[in-house]
């Protein structure tokens, strides 16, 4: 009898341990389990290179949501972001999002200006036209360095 009651309470330790671990990763992930408290919009960019699932999406440098995922949008030759935004956000049709970077090599993040121009809110599955695509460092580097180098055309 005695041996059953301790391996009883191994499992109950074992199975209490797990419900933390769980719990645990659902609080350190941001991840919603139970409704749906967030709505979709889309964003198409030139590039989302370094852009990842679960980036943060901010405006006036508050977290409002995250990146969900990405697609091709091979007729217009564009990168599609989905945003999932916090609900009670609202976003109007004249918005601008662009892809930032978190101080000089950190995470890139989605910034929103929500607009307000106009009167028209998004609603979800709604596209935000207006985007710009993130300075690459490369390039900057490159045109830095060499300024006068005209890509493409050889030296004579």
């Amino acid at each position: 009898m005695k041996k059953y009651s301790q391996e009883t309470m191994a499992g109950i330790f074992v199975l209490a341990g797990l419900i933390a671990i769980g719990i645990l990763t659902v609080k350190v992930g941001s991840l919603t389990l139970l409704g749906q408290d967030t709505y979709s919009l889309f964003a198409r960019f030139k590039t989302v290179a370094g852009l990842n699932s679960g980036n943060t999406i901010e405006m006036f440098g508050i977290e409002v949501g995250k990146v969900a995922g990405f697609t091709l949008d091979q007729d217009k030759q564009l990168a599609v972001a989905e945003l999932k935004i916090r609900k009670g956000v609202k976003i109007y049709d004249d918005a601008l999002a662009s892809i930032k970077t978190s101080g000089l090599l950190g995470d890139k993040y989605i910034s929103i200006d929500p607009g307000g121009g106009s009167d028209k809110l998004l609603r979800p599955g709604d596209f935000i036209i207006d985007t710009v695509h993130p300075m690459d460092l490369q390039d900057m580097i490159g045109k830095f360095a060499f300024g006068s180098v005209q890509e493409g055309k050889p030296d004579k």
